[in-house]
């Protein structure tokens, strides 16, 4: 049992939570909590820490998958200085990262609900997001509503930081993710591809309800602060806003995603038979 704080496999899980340069040099990136653990890919897990007073106390299903990778057993106090949240839970895993390209993502189809046929694309494009609270509640919204993928500009927080992995609730290990470093390039050729791209602009002259989704889409959504670079937002096939009463003049940019992905997703399960028109045409 690891029962020192200068122990150099905790040192080395400290770097992996609390630097982004550690995990992109390692190719590591931790998973904290019991729910995460239970969903967690067990070929992709490195090592796991498991607190002595967890593992005394856990059952017997989840401690079969425990003792079935590679795993240290630490003290409680280890573990406190280990976690990156306030109150732990008991167990965390390195876990390696996953690797996509945008070539392969833009080749997935949107994963259709129970009883559905098979759908069209279905994208998130995200231009500097920031928090990492949004990166990931925006992952685990488009699992819902049946994503195909994820497609991040470099500036947009790295989304192996701890937070995202908490707020993806499961989903880092299902939503197919890749950063580019051109972001308007890609653009490009998704419009190429026969994929219209929806913004998610304040100055969008299309109320996003009035579009069709029901075809090939991404939806594109940028910075909480400053919203999306005029260079991004031009190559849009359409500008959609969410119009809102009262005195609000903006939504959290993980709320208007979630709002235009699961529009699409409304769209896709009443069929071509309803599409709105389309104005933006």
């Amino acid at each position: 049992m690891i029962t020192s704080f200068a122990n150099k496999k905790i040192k080395e899980v400290q770097n992996l939570n609390k630097k982004a340069g550690a995990r992109e040099e390692s190719g590591f990136f931790t998973v904290e909590g019991i729910r995460m653990f239970r969903e967690l890919p067990a070929d992709r897990i490195k090592d796991i820490f498991v607190s002595e007073s967890f593992h005394a106390s856990c059952g017997e299903e989840l401690k079969k998958k425990i003792d079935s990778v590679p795993g240290e057993l630490v003290s409680d106090e280890v573990f406190m200085h280990l976690s990156d949240t306030r109150t732990p839970q008991g167990i965390l895993a390195v876990v390696k990262q996953y690797s996509y390209t945008t070539e392969e993502i833009l080749k997935i189809s949107a994963s259709p609900a129970a009883g559905e046929e098979k759908t069209h694309s279905l994208f998130l494009m995200l231009e500097t997001i920031q928090d990492p609270g949004n990166l990931g509640t925006m992952m685990r919204a488009g699992e819902g509503a049946g994503l195909s993928g994820m497609i991040l500009n470099e500036k947009t927080a790295d989304i192996y930081n701890p937070k995202v992995i908490r707020s993806t609730m499961g989903s880092i290990f299902r939503v197919p993710f890749a950063y580019t470093d051109n972001l308007v390039k890609i653009m490009g050729e998704m419009k190429k591809a026969g994929i219209r791209i929806f913004a998610a602009d304040l100055k969008g002259a299309v109320e996003y309800e009035k579009e069709d989704y029901t075809g090939p889409s991404a939806f594109l959504i940028g910075n909480e602060a400053s919203g999306l670079s005029e260079a991004a937002a031009d190559l849009a096939d359409v500008r959609v806003k969410i119009p809102m009463r009262g005195e609000v003049e903006s939504l959290n940019a993980a709320v208007a995603a979630s709002i235009l992905l699961f529009e699409a997703a409304r769209q896709r399960r009443r069929g071509s038979s309803e599409k709105p028109e389309s104005p933006g045409k």
